[in-house]
């Protein structure tokens, strides 16, 4: 019922007169489970409404040709070759407010040779349990590619995470530059305001690598063939851990994954993150609102938000 309220057509009449026959179609049945003579016709017939409501699920597209809002509206892909990889159309854009924007892309060409690390970005809005996480790689030269996975909003669309288990939004990885992705968090987000953690990952440069080819093989992939985004099983976590299989030592799925907002903790417990700090001291120095606001456009964004002083 909630799959034809939210994803049924566009005619609100229409739309909610299916809902009331299949909330119709359940109570009939119900009912019918206590009348021996009516049972099993009356599972027959709710089995065969149901296969019929499943092929229209399933016949819901996802499309890349949508009216877009702009900060989503052009996709990024990559070119592969051998340990150079040229990533296009890197958002870059210059922010006035978090809705008032200057779109702007440009490309790069990193040497997978020069990756030197991988740090994980967590954005804290609503309480502790629940963040959004950007990954962010860096290359020697103080060259940062961060990606955002995220859901692709159509215009006048808002984001509803009820919404989001229904087909109602196309997934997308935001390829950005730090000054977009992060700047945007720590700068302009103002209700609710936002508090960024930055991460620097443990593990080997290798592993690195392969999780980058990985991102890029899925951005190209969304290129041409979109999928839907879903809130709890294809979103901004679980689609990092995803990415992450390409290597043998991944993290094991956890609850943590889930409730997004404690995978520092998860990483920091399996040693993957700084462990010769408590985690609540790592946790204060990754904090950088206050760095991010004093860098603002310095051209060495990235270098300032990981320096402790910001200078």
């Amino acid at each position: 019922m909630l799959a034809l309220a939210i994803s049924g057509p566009h005619d609100e009449i229409l739309r909610y007169a299916l809902v009331a026959i299949c909330a119709g179609a359940v109570l009939a049945t119900l009912i019918a489970l206590m009348l021996p003579r009516w049972r099993w016709r009356s599972l027959a017939a709710y089995f065969a409404l149901f296969a019929v409501l499943l092929t229209w699920w399933r016949g819901i597209e996802p499309s890349n040709d949508r009216d877009w809002q702009a900060d989503v509206a052009v996709l990024p892909y990559a070119t592969v070759a051998g340990d150079l990889v040229t990533v296009r159309n890197i958002r870059n854009f210059t922010y006035r407010s978090e809705i008032d924007y200057t779109p702007a892309y440009y490309d790069k060409t990193y040497d997978l040779r020069k990756l030197e690390g991988v740090d994980l970005v967590a954005v804290y809005w609503m309480g502790p349990a629940i963040a959004h996480t950007i990954v962010s790689f860096a290359f020697a030269g103080g060259d940062h590619l961060a990606i955002s996975i995220e859901a692709r909003k159509e215009k006048r669309e808002g984001y509803s995470t009820v919404n989001g288990f229904f087909r109602q939004y196309e997934l997308f990885y935001v390829v950005a530059d730090e000054r977009d992705v992060i700047r945007l968090r720590t700068n302009y987000r103002r209700d609710p305001p936002e508090d960024v953690y930055v991460y620097r990952v443990r593990g080997s440069i290798e592993n690195a690598r392969r999780v980058f080819r990985e991102y890029m093989k899925q951005v190209n992939e969304l290129k041409e063939q979109p999928r839907f985004y879903n809130t709890l099983t294809t979103n901004c976590t679980t689609d990092v851990w995803r990415n992450t299989l390409v290597n043998a030592d991944h993290l094991p799925f956890s609850w943590k994954i889930l409730a997004s907002g404690y995978v520092p903790e998860y990483l920091y417990e399996a040693g993957w993150l700084d462990t010769r700090l408590t985690f609540a001291e790592l946790r204060q120095h990754a904090h950088v609102n206050k760095r991010a606001q004093a860098a603002d456009t310095t051209p060495d964004f990235s270098r300032r938000i990981r320096m402790e002083n910001g200078k």
